[in-house]
C-alpha cells in the first residue's frame, strides 16, 4: 500500500542514477499496485478520509499506532477498499510480455506488496494470462513487514535462493526504493510517466515495462560465446569514431579495421598489452597502459583494437559499462577505438582486456633507446608504485584498514589511478618537445627495479642509480611496510623514466615542473655493460630483482586475511 504522494513529483530525472557497477541479476521482485497493475486504481484520498488518516501520512503507518480495536476496524475498512479496487484493477501495459520473457529465461520472480494477500490475488485474476502460480513468491503485508522495511526484500531473496545483491527490486514509489536500499538490493523505479523527485535515488529509472524488459535482459547472466549482436550493435553505436583516417570502423559483420596514413615520412609505432591484475577501471587501464608505451617512442597514440574476455555469468550491462569506459578513455586521450572482439568464455575467471595500440610519429622524431649514451641523466616522474598501491587499496581497502592503515590513507591510495594518475602522455610529450631525450620507458609490471633494468638492456649501457633519490609516497610506504613487500618491485604505471642529454636537463625540468609534474633525477647512464649499479648516497647497495611483480605476493597475503 502506497500513499498518494506520487502526484507531488515534478522533477524529471535524466536516466539511471547509480554510479556503481551494473549488478548481476538472478531474480526480480516486483511491487504490485502501480507496477504490475495500472496506476491510480486505488483512491488513497478516499481511504484516508474514511480512516481519519491525515492526507500527508502513509496509511499503514497511521494504522499501526492505533489502539487494538481501532486498528482492527481500520484494517477492515482498508481491506474493503483494497478488494473493491482489485475488482476493477487492470494489468499494467507490458506485464504479460515481461512475465513471459522472465519465465522463458528461467528467472525466479516474486511480488512484495503493502496490500493484503487477498487483494493481490484478486487483482491477478484480472490479468489476461498471468497467474499467481507464475510467481515463485508473493509477500503481502500479512507475511512481511511493510516497505520501506527491508524485511520483505530479505525474505524474498532467501525464498528465491539468491543473494540480496542479485535480487532486482522494481517499484513505482519511494518506499520500494528505500526497502531495496535498506536491504542492499539494486532498485528500479518505474515512473509510469510521472517524473519522481531526485532524492528518491534509485539505481535505474524506466518509464514503462517495455524499457524494464530491456534493462533486465542486459542485467541477466550471458551464455558463453560471442557477445550477442543485439548488445554489440547498441554498445558500438554509442562510440562512433570521428577520425577521418579510420576507413573501416567497428561494426557488426566487420572483420577488420582500416586506417589511412597521410604523411610520407610517418612511422607506425605498435604496442599490445593485457590488463589482468584488476577488473576495476579495466577500460581506462587498458587504454593508458598501451598509450603510455606508444608515447615513450615520441609517438602520438592514434588507434586501438581490443579483445575483451569475460567469465561465464557476466551480464550485458557489465560488458556495456566496460565498452563505454573504453570509449570515454579513448575520447579523453584522442584515440580512436577501431575494433576488436568481445567474448564470454570459461577460459577466464575475471574480465581480461588485451589492447593493441597504434601510434604515429615522423621518422625524425622517433625515439629509439639505442641513442642512450654515457653521461645522460636519468629522471623519474611522479613517484613509484602508483598503480600497485591503487589496485591494492581499491580491492582490499577494509583489510588494509584492519592492518593499520587509516581510512584517509587508503582513500588517497585508491585514487592514485586518477591523481596523479597512471597516464604518462603529458610528460612524454613535454620531454620530446623540451629536451634532447635519448630514451623513455614507462614503469609497469615488476616496478621501477625491473623498468630500470629493461631500460639499461634496451639502451645497451649500465645505469648508476641513487636509491635515496627515488620518490615513494607515504601511503605506499605504509602499505608496503604492513604487507612486507618492496615498493621497488610493485607495478608502477604512471611513472616515466627519461634519459636526457645533460645540456638539455634544465629545460626538461623546467617544462615538466611548470606543468605541475613532479620529476626527480635518480641517476645517470654509465659507460659499463647493461646492469644497475645502485648506491644509497655514497654507499654501494644491492639492486633488487623480481621474477614476479610484488603485487602478486601482496594480493596473496591480503586475500588470506579476508
Amino acid at each position: 500500500m502506497k500513499s498518494d504522494d506520487t502526484e507531488a513529483c515534478n522533477t524529471t530525472p535524466s536516466g539511471g542514477v547509480s554510479h556503481r557497477s551494473p549488478p548481476l541479476i538472478r531474480a526480480v521482485l516486483f511491487d504490485f499496485d502501480g507496477t504490475l497493475t495500472k496506476p491510480n486504481a486505488i483512491d488513497f484520498a478516499a481511504i484516508k478520509s474514511d480512516l481519519g488518516c491525515p492526507q500527508d501520512q502513509p496509511i499503514l503507518e497511521f494504522v499501526e499506532v492505533l489502539s487494538a480495536e481501532a486498528k482492527r476496524n481500520a484494517l477492515e475498512i482498508l481491506n474493503e477498499h483494497e478488494v473493491a479496487s482489485a475488482e476493477r484493477s487492470e494489468a499494467n501495459d507490458g506485464v504479460e510480455e515481461l512475465v513471459a520473457f522472465l519465465r522463458s529465461r528461467d528467472v525466479p520472480i516474486g511480488i512484495l506488496s503493502r496490500n493484503s494477500m487477498r487483494s493481490v490475488v484478486r487483482s491477478i485474476d484480472n490479468f489476461p494470462s498471468t497467474e499467481t502460480e507464475h510467481f515463485n513468491v508473493i509477500l503481502s503485508r500479512d507475511e512481511a513487514k511493510p516497505k520501506p522495511s527491508p524485511d520483505g526484500v530479505l525474505r524474498a531473496a532467501s525464498t528465491l535462493d539468491v543473494s540480496v545483491e542479485s535480487l532486482l527490486v522494481v517499484g513505482d514509489y519511494v518506499f520500494d526504493i528505500e526497502a531495496a536500499r535498506n536491504a542492499g538490493a539494486p532498485s528500479v523505479l518505474l515512473t509510469n510517466g510521472s517524473p519522481p523527485p531526485p532524492e528518491w535515488r534509485p539505481d535505474y529509472i524506466v518509464h514503462n515495462l517495455g524499457e524494464l524488459t530491456k534493462l533486465i535482459d542486459s542485467l541477466l547472466p550471458l551464455e558463453t560465446g560471442k557477445l550477442p549482436n543485439r548488445f554489440l550493435q547498441k554498445f558500438l553505436s554509442a562510440g562512433t569514431s570521428h577520425d577521418e583516417c579510420v576507413l573501416i570502423a567497428p561494426g557488426l559483420g566487420e572483420d577488420t579495421a582500416a586506417v589511412a596514413l597521410t604523411a610520407e615520412d610517418e612511422v607506425l609505432v605498435l604496442k599490445s598489452d593485457p590488463i589482468t591484475f584488476s577488473a576495476d577501471h579495466i577500460g581506462l587501464s587498458t587504454v593508458l597502459i598501451n598509450a603510455n608505451d606508444i608515447a615513450t617512442a615520441g609517438a602520438t597514440p592514434r588507434w586501438l583494437l581490443t579483445t575483451l574476455l569475460f567469465p561465464p555469468g557476466t551480464n550485458a550491462a557489465r560488458i556495456g559499462a566496460v565498452i563505454e569506459e573504453f570509449q570515454h578513455a579513448c575520447q579523453s586521450f584522442g584515440v580512436s577505438l577501431c575494433g576488436g572482439h568481445t567474448e564470454i568464455t570459461e577460459a577466464v575467471t575475471q574480465p581480461v582486456a588485451v589492447g593493441q595500440m597504434v601510434g604515429t610519429v615522423t621518422r625524425e622524431r622517433l625515439i629509439n633507446k639505442n641513442r642512450m649514451t654515457h653521461g645522460d641523466h636519468i629522471f623519474l616522474t611522479k613517484a613509484i608504485a602508483l598503480e600497485g598501491a591503487s589496485i591494492l587499496a581499491r580491492d582490499f581497502g577494509p583489510t588494509l584498514v584492519r592492518l593499520g592503515m587509516s581510512s584517509v590513507e587508503v582513500e588517497t591510495a585508491r585514487r592514485l589511478i586518477f591523481e596523479p594518475g597512471v597516464s604518462v602522455l603529458e610528460e612524454a610529450h613535454l620531454a620530446t618537445v623540451h629536451g634532447d631525450v635519448t630514451a623513455m620507458h614507462d614503469v609497469t609490471e615488476g616496478g621501477l627495479a625491473t623498468a630500470l633494468l629493461e631500460l639499461s638492456i634496451a639502451g645497451g649501457h649500465g645505469l648508476r642509480v641513487d636509491i635515496a633519490e627515488i620518490p615513494v609516497l607515504p601511503e605506499c610506504v605504509t602499505m608496503c611496510s604492513l604487507l612486507g613487500v618492496d615498493p621497488l618491485g610493485l607495478i608502477g604505471s604512471g611513472s616515466l623514466l627519461i634519459a636526457s642529454r645533460p645540456e638539455s636537463s634544465n629545460s626538461l625540468l623546467k617544462a615538466l615542473r611548470s606543468a605541475g609534474i613532479e620529476v626527480t633525477r635518480i641517476g645517470e647512464v654509465d659507460n659499463t655493460p647493461p646492469g644497475i649499479q645502485a648506491v644509497d648516497g655514497t654507499t654501494c647497495v644491492e639492486w633488487p630483482q623480481f621474477e614476479v611483480d610484488e603485487i602478486s605476493r601482496a594480493i596473496t597475503k591480503l586475500a588470506a586475511l579476508e
